[in-house]
């Protein structure tokens, strides 16, 4: 065997032994087509839209009926404004259509009243223009129905919550925001561990007289600290430096943040542990932090377009708690209601995450 042939040789069982060069080669392109190919659209359906008639005549029924026939809308109707309101602010809804008294006999002149969130400003968009053509193909059906009688076309007033210009930036900085504390937490603590092992070092820790929960808790508690002067110094670029609201408190905000930051360092350092390799690390937190974080959280890409199953897969990405609880901070003020169910789901992943790191961090050496 040629010298030649003998190194492809040896790379290729190298390459055979390797799993890692075989996921980069084959799983990971496909992951990426599968997210990028059927999991991502820019399309809008089944959009959550509130509904509130208040003029409860057939015309106005005939309306709301053609709604819930169209694949763009997921209608919910409510007996008044204020009982679709909490659902706006708690981002269950991404609008109310208000159907005015005396609807109806007016022939469907209307005007009927959207209001929608602007902290979705894409969403925003979709939901004006699909409410709009709604509306135009509802009333001319209804002027075939009657036989060439002149109907009055619906006048459509719409109203943007929180953003009202629909400024994109309002969305994107505080999106923003959440990718960078995704991809900085995991990378900050995905080479703590790693790098100890592969200096040899961990030896000498683990002969220490600290508990695994101390030596995690000591090893950790550094890049908190580091994590939250960034998101400190990110918020503060994002109102000074792009004009952003801050309509929310500071408290709220740290809290937000710092639940965060425990589910990311949290994956960090179990990734950490786990690989014992700093390059290994670097790929697996990039992969499994900054991927999910941009693709899966609501942040580019509207949640409720994704196919079902890939909605389910959402749920375990963190940053789909955080961005929303960071657009209401900066956008609409303290709302605890949608506040404190995700700051517990994302304390609850970095209990997870450290529980396991400690699991992965043996107390002796073999």
């Amino acid at each position: 065997m040629s010298p030649g042939a003998a190194i492809q040789a040896k790379e290729w069982a190298q390459i055979w032994r390797d799993p890692s060069t075989f996921g980069l080669v084959v799983v990971l392109p496909l992951l990426l087509m599968m997210l990028f190919g059927s999991a991502i659209s820019l399309d809008t359906e089944d959009t959550a839209t509130g509904v509130v008639d208040l003029d409860r005549t057939p015309a106005s029924r005939s309306f709301v009926q053609s709604l819930e026939a169209s694949r763009y809308f997921a209608v919910t109707e409510g007996l008044s404004v204020g009982s679709q309101a909490d659902g706006l602010v708690a981002g269950r809804l991404r609008g109310i259509l208000v159907i005015p008294e005396g609807f109806g006999r007016q022939a469907g002149a209307g005007p009927v009243q959207l209001v929608t969130d602007g902290s979705q400003p894409n969403t925003a968009r979709f939901l004006d223009g699909h409410m709009r053509g709604a509306l135009d193909s509802w009333t001319s059906q209804r002027l075939k129905d009657r036989d060439g009688e002149v109907v009055q076309a619906i006048g459509l007033i719409d109203h943007f919550r929180y953003n009202p210009g629909l400024e994109s930036r309002f969305m994107l900085v505080p999106g923003a925001i959440a990718i960078v504390m995704a991809m900085i937490g995991t990378l900050l603590t995905a080479l703590v561990m790693a790098r100890e092992y592969e200096r040899k070092t961990m030896e000498g820790l683990l002969a220490t007289p600290l508990s695994t929960g101390a030596l995690v808790y000591n090893k950790v508690l550094p890049y908190f600290v580091l994590g939250l002067a960034s998101t400190g110094l990110c918020v503060a670029m994002a109102v000074y430096g792009y004009g952003l609201p801050f309509e929310g408190s500071v408290f709220a905000l740290f809290l937000i943040a710092a639940s965060f930051l425990a589910a990311v360092l949290g994956q960090g350092l179990l990734i950490s542990a786990a690989t014992k390799s700093q390059f290994v690390s670097t790929q697996f937190a990039l992969l499994s932090g900054f991927l999910p974080s941009l693709l899966l959280s609501g942040f580019l890409f509207e949640i409720d377009s994704m196919p079902a199953a890939v909605q389910w897969l959402t749920y375990i990405v963190p940053a789909r708690y955080l961005i929303p609880s960071l657009q209401s901070v900066f956008l609409a003020g303290d709302i605890w209601p949608l506040f404190l169910p995700n700051i517990a789901i994302m304390a609850g992943f970095g209990a997870f995450f450290l529980w396991r790191s400690m699991k992965a961090i043996r107390r002796t050496i073999a």
